[in-house]
């Protein structure tokens, strides 16, 4: 994120006046990740699109761009999982005051403020798989072929004790 932006804003001023926020986020810095990564390099970028909710309710509309780094389940082998999802939420100051039947999924806030980081990192969380797995399974831990000369000539694992053998 950019040095002087605020990560917490008020949500219900930036719906009334439509506002659009962009911002990026490191995937290091994002702790409830952390378990789920392979590795924490590259970043998540985010989009804050918010509107009113029938006029009364402040919303948005997220957006998330990233490709973090997951570790396969099937072969332990590191791979990018790209991720690009959207998602229309809708803001409640409590859980008892969030509507029930909003077709927007509920976001609480704290004090009237929200967390662009948390929001980016709970929109990410949802959007990856409960198992991680390469994306695709026919090639999913398999090593770079070898060349065709060497990969057709007989296994021989003991030809250098046969040798040694040989010379006593």
């Amino acid at each position: 994120m950019a040095p002087g932006l605020p990560d917490r804003v008020d949500c219900v001023r930036l719906a009334e006046e439509a506002a659009v926020l962009e911002r990026v986020f490191a995937l290091a810095d994002l702790p409830r990740l952390q378990d789920v990564l392979a590795e924490p390099r590259g970043s998540v970028a985010a989009r804050y699109a918010f509107d009113l909710v029938d006029g009364r309710h402040a919303g948005a509309t997220v957006s998330i761009e990233a490709a973090p780094q997951l570790l396969c389940q099937r072969c332990l082998m590191s791979f990018a999982f790209p991720v690009s999802v959207s998602s229309e939420i809708e803001f409640a100051s409590s859980e008892s005051a969030a509507p029930v039947d909003s077709p927007r999924e509920i976001y609480v806030m704290s004090n009237g403020l929200v967390s662009l980081r948390e929001l980016a990192e709970e929109e990410l969380l949802l959007a990856l798989p409960v198992i991680a797995a390469c994306t695709t399974p026919e090639t999913c831990g398999r090593a770079p072929a070898l060349d065709a000369d060497t990969a057709d000539a007989p296994k021989r694992p003991f030809a250098a004790l046969q040798e040694m053998l040989k010379k006593t």
